[in-house]
């Protein structure tokens, strides 16, 4: 019966703990309304679950990421011990579990593979990627282009009052621009300051003053991917870190 809330081995073994919780949690929601407390207990589930399911050679790796996968689902207090006396370890599914499997399907975090892990810079992924999985999409993008603006203020060492469009024209400024490559010709250098910019203004600044309605899960990515290069651009032009400041090399 549970195995129609689970994909393949082969797909779960790819996935990240916070995709792998979206069909955990549908499987624990549907073994809830089914009366089944022993199998709410982990150690039952995962008995279950592997003899229902992922039997085999791969057998371990599975129980690894779904174990995973339950304690993600801790950590965020989408599940939580029964506190009726006698419950034991039987777990139930809170409301913010419940929400979160009413507005996020199979599909969801699937799509989540549009960022593959190991390409996104680390501390990005960690801002954007559980917003994504949630399909908070708007949020996600508003965040990708924070840490664009955060990431260039500190490698360009500038005060925490220049924001926005300015931070990135006296960051990346032709002339004197401390993130400024000089080996560039002068007309690469203004394309750069002017890609920063407009990154900001176009994505970034909109989502501080009003709604903004990003509903495609491709769209998101490639402007999450977008703002990943950016930072990638940034900290290229970065010099090495010397004394807790930036120099160029």
């Amino acid at each position: 019966m549970i195995e129609q809330f689970f994909p393949s081995p082969e797909v779960v073994l790819q996935l990240n703990p916070e995709e792998l919780a979206i069909p955990l949690l549908k499987c624990l929601i549907y073994l809830e309304k089914a009366n089944r407390g022993n199998d709410l207990v982990r150690e039952n589930f995962f008995g279950l679950c592997l003899h229902e399911k992922f039997g085999g050679e791969q057998n371990t790796k599975v129980a690894q990421a779904i174990t995973e996968a339950w304690l993600w689902l801790e950590r965020e207090i989408m599940i939580a011990p029964r506190p009726q006396p006698g419950a034991g370890r039987i777990i139930y599914v809170t409301e913010r579990g419940k929400k979160l499997s009413e507005q996020s399907d199979v599909q969801t975090y699937i799509r989540s593979n549009l960022m593959p892990r190991g390409v996104l810079d680390p501390h990005l992924a960690s801002k954007v990627q559980p917003l994504f999985i949630r399909g908070d999409y708007d949020t996600a993008v508003f965040q990708a282009f924070k840490e664009v603006e955060v990431r260039v203020r500190k490698l360009a060492s500038l005060p925490i009052t220049l924001v926005g469009y300015e931070l990135m024209r006296t960051a990346f400024h032709p002339e004197n621009g401390k993130l400024t490559d000089l080996v560039q010709v002068k007309a690469e250098r203004q394309s750069t300051a002017d890609l920063f910019a407009g990154a900001i203004g176009l994505f970034k600044n909109p989502s501080s003053h009003r709604e903004v309605d990003w509903e495609d899960p491709q769209e998101c990515t490639e402007l999450i991917y977008l703002a990943n290069h950016l930072l990638r651009i940034a900290e290229k032009h970065a010099g090495p870190i010397s004394d807790g400041k930036m120099s160029k090399t």
